[in-house]
């Protein structure tokens, strides 16, 4: 009797946890799905705003290469390479570099560091180029001639931290459509 009461109690315990098994089993995969439709539903709502990320990022990088800045620097100033001296134009094409690098720097948030990296390196490197082409020019030269030089070896450069960039971030927008 006390062995078929043994058998009975047993039963039940194994049928207790078999069900108890199925059921967390069940509530797993029930979590599981419900994680992975929030992520997905995430991903909807995040893609637009990492894809307008990487506009503005771009944006900052074409409007920080020499040619845009003297551009807008001749649209606000029509006579400023005429009037100004290099060190005036030097301080507006750094002041540009600056305010575009400021007024970005929260998309940072939406791109790899890899791609953050090398656009604090862009921003660094053409800021550097700013500085070293108005040193190698003589003292008497103007800020014509400073823009003219900074195109030219801009220009010649080849392959510059700014395209790196720009292409680094291309690609890494693509993987995203």
């Amino acid at each position: 009797m006390t062995t078929t009461i043994l058998a009975i109690i047993l039963t039940i315990v194994v049928l207790i946890f078999g069900f108890w098994l199925i059921q967390y089993s069940q509530f797993r995969n029930e979590e599981k799905k419900r994680q992975w439709e929030l992520k997905r539903e995430s991903q909807k709502a995040v893609s637009p705003i990492r894809l307008r990320a990487y506009e503005r990022l771009t944006l900052l990088l074409e409007r920080t290469k020499p040619e845009h800045m003297l551009m807008e620097l001749r649209a606000k100033e029509p006579e400023a390479l005429l009037t100004w001296s290099i060190p005036q134009v030097q301080q507006y094409l750094l002041q540009t570099i600056r305010a575009e690098f400021d007024h970005n720097q929260s998309q940072q948030v939406y791109v790899s560091d890899e791609v953050w990296d090398l656009i604090i390196n862009a921003r660094d490197q053409m800021a550097a180029f700013v500085i070293a082409i108005s040193a190698q020019l003589p003292k008497e030269a103007t800020a014509q001639t400073y823009a003219t030089t900074l195109l030219t070896a801009y220009s010649s450069n080849g392959m510059t931290p700014t395209d790196k960039a720009l292409e680094y971030l291309k690609n890494e927008a693509k993987e995203l459509m």
